[in-house]
């Protein structure tokens, strides 16, 4: 195993899904009920739907999560992906884990043939825009995403 690892969805790491975001929300905003949804629930939240949680570990410690979850999930085709709820532990920031994490999601929605992946987030998220942008997600002109009082920016990555 190389020194970090990710790997796709499994009970036993529901935990730090949860952990890992409830810490980084709490930080920065305030915690909302769809967070509490998808947060506390994550297996009907993503994978039940057709999407897929990754977990980047570190020996067998979760130390960076992200969902992708079906936009359109009663499509027959799934042609487009929200990237959610993804943190990386504070303690290992800075070190291009993220977009590790975030390059891994775009190849498996490759892999499912999607065209798009979207995401809502907050411009005061300066590193996480960074990691976005690096990847090739541009900004929306509109904000189509009006689950969270936080989100107050779209971005969009065509396939």
């Amino acid at each position: 195993m190389t020194e970090f690892e990710v790997v796709t969805f499994k009970a036993k790491y529901a935990n730090a899904f949860a952990e890992l975001n409830y810490a980084w929300i709490k930080t920065y905003f305030s915690i909302e009920e769809e967070d509490h949804r998808s947060l506390d629930s994550p297996y009907d939240y993503a994978i039940e739907p057709g999407g897929e949680i990754f977990f980047m570990l570190r020996s067998d410690q979760v130390i960076g999560t992200v969902a992708l979850v079906p936009v359109n999930p009663k499509e027959a085709d799934l042609k487009t992906f929200e990237l959610a709820k993804m943190a990386i532990d504070p303690a290992f920031q800075g070190r291009g884990l993220g977009q590790k994490l975030l390059s891994h999601c775009i190849d498996w929605a490759r892999s499912k043939r999607a065209k798009y992946i979207v995401l809502t987030t907050n411009d005061v998220l300066k590193p996480a825009l960074r990691v976005y942008e690096k990847a090739g997600f541009v900004e929306e002109p509109d904000n189509f995403d009006d689950r969270y009082r936080r989100g107050n920016l779209t971005m969009r990555l065509v396939l």
